[in-house]
């Protein structure tokens, strides 16, 4: 699976990076046929602590899923996205098999 991370308007540091290819790649266990995946960080210049938008988009066949999230740390919101990110991909995989 290839992961695509995009930092908008700020770079990214490589342990960021690295966290986010090692998270998301742990999403293959619950469904195998991923094709790709773009993470979009972003820092919105608000007075709120919880600025840092995290929006992870997966392209299976026939069909991509979207999560966006918002927290006080890219890691939190990476770990939460995973997440919400797993339950669909199991929903995915149980409404496959019950067509087969």
């Amino acid at each position: 699976m290839k992961v695509n991370v995009h930092a908008v308007n700020f770079t990214v540091d490589r342990k960021l990076v690295d966290f986010i290819q090692e998270r998301v790649t742990k999403l293959e266990k619950f469904y195998d046929k991923i094709v790709s995946t773009d993470v979009f960080l972003k820092v919105e210049k608000t007075s709120e602590k919880e600025n840092k938008i995290v929006e992870v988009k997966i392209h299976v066949p026939g069909d991509d899923f979207m999560v966006k999230k918002q927290c006080k740390t890219f890691e939190e919101a990476i770990e939460i996205s995973a997440e919400s990110l797993e339950r669909l991909l199991v929903k995915r995989k149980e409404k496959i098999r019950t067509h087969i």
